[in-house]
């Protein structure tokens, strides 16, 4: 038996699988001939999306970070190259990895198209092997069957995990038990566990808590007169206390909030150009809660201005839906309220929010059918667009300009591409 060396508990063994270098790895597989180069996987700069968005290990060590304009990497790396993103391709892989760890336990949590939480306590007696010895199992595993490599963390809580994930790559496994963890990881910084940001690290720091140590013994009192009840939490996440719980991977829960968003190829300036966006916006939104089942209760905007300053607000609907046409309206009349247009907007979000189960859903007295008609005929389309593709069909007022780009192209890779849910 393994206990935690706080509370004296039998602990758990969770896994913290990270896909190495994922979208650049892909990348380097789809075009052999970079091999030993360093490489980039960038957005197309002619529509403002060039920046780079994962970078190989040797343009990494070179200095290049993500999320730096293009032209900033190829001063820093003059060798590098630089390819467009295969978003189908990260998802064919996705797959394949995510299949191998599901072949060694059912609870597989993700944590995006690269990492994932594994709760193997189950299957170290159906394995024969330790903790570490299962990481490195599934590592060379993934090595084999798909040329990609993980990093491992091996631990009993999924924040001690990830924080064992990070700390040796590429291609690494990286042990932190319940008796020797707070030796490796007490003199690191807060900051590099997953639940403390910046400014959370800030305010530790002011209270002169400096390390992860200090945090794990750190009077709960001032934590709590500081942070409230999130105070408690930072401390137990330190301390490894707490009952993780690893999600199965094949029980699908339903989405809190639906939402999707875009960069626009150039400055919108006028309401009519973000009306434009906003329909092609809430199309997505509509398709992904009818396939969910759900119905919007209330519709939230948000928006980025050419200074990169933000605002956002939410609105109530008076009955729930999925239709489009009634959700970009509502997302339009929002627009109104907050922007003026004193400066353009370069990004606009549209989300489905407070969200219920269709059938949960009560037809008024009053109602005269009109909605129900359209919500068919939604439907309709939605099983056109499935069988003959997404521009099969389009609405009147997003052809009149380019400004959606190819927002709807299975192929462009963008941090919102697919419709967000949490």
């Amino acid at each position: 038996m393994v206990y935690n060396r706080f509370t004296m508990k039998q602990t758990k063994t969770i896994l913290h699988c990270d896909l190495n270098n994922f979208y650049a790895s892909v990348e380097q597989k789809l075009h052999p001939e970079y091999d030993g180069l360093p490489l980039a996987v960038c957005g197309n700069p002619e529509v403002r999306h060039g920046i780079v968005l994962a970078k190989n290990q040797l343009a990494k060590q070179a200095g290049v970070q993500t999320g730096e304009a293009i032209w900033i990497s190829k001063k820093k790396c003059p060798g590098i190259v630089f390819v467009a993103p295969h978003y189908n391709e990260y998802v064919k892989y996705s797959k394949i990895v995510y299949s191998i760890y599901t072949s060694f336990t059912d609870r597989v949590e993700s944590f995006g198209i690269d990492e994932c939480w594994l709760d193997v306590t189950g299957s170290l007696k159906l394995f024969n092997m330790t903790g570490e010895e299962l990481a490195n199992k599934i590592r060379e595993t993934v090595k084999q069957k798909t040329g990609l490599t993980i990093s491992v963390g091996v631990s009993f809580t999924k924040t001690l995990a990830k924080l064992g994930s990070d700390m040796k790559k590429p291609d690494a496994v990286t042990v932190l038990s319940p008796t020797d963890y707070m030796s490796k990881i007490g003199n690191m910084s807060p900051s590099e566990m997953i639940m403390i940001g910046r400014r959370t690290a800030q305010k530790l720091e002011n209270l002169n808590i400096n390390t992860i140590y200090d945090l794990a013994n750190a009077d709960r009192a001032l934590l709590r007169s500081h942070f409230g009840v999130v105070g408690e939490n930072l401390i137990k996440a330190a301390r490894g206390e707490g009952d993780d719980v690893v999600a199965k991977y094949y029980e699908h829960s339903k989405p809190k909030s639906v939402s999707n968003g875009t960069t626009t190829p150039k400055d919108i300036t006028t309401l009519d150009d973000a009306t434009v966006v906003i329909y092609a916006l809430t199309e997505l939104v509509a398709v992904r809660l009818r396939n969910h089942g759900l119905l919007a209760n209330g519709v939230g905007i948000y928006l980025k201005n050419n200074q990169f300053d933000g605002i956002s607000k939410q609105i109530a609907l008076k009955k729930p839906t999925s239709n489009a046409s009634k959700i970009a309206e509502t997302a339009v009349e929002v627009l109104k309220q907050i922007y003026n247009f004193n400066q353009p907007l370069r990004a606009i979000t549209v989300a489905a929010i407070r969200l219920t189960e269709e059938t949960d859903s009560q037809i008024s007295f009053f109602d005269d059918g009109s909605d129900e008609k359209e919500e068919k005929l939604e439907k309709s389309i939605d099983k056109i667009r499935d069988k003959y593709g997404y521009q099969t069909i389009k609405r009147g007022v997003v052809m009149k300009n380019n400004l959606t780009g190819n927002l709807h192209e299975e192929d462009d890779f963008r941090p919102f591409h697919q419709s967000k849910t949490t």
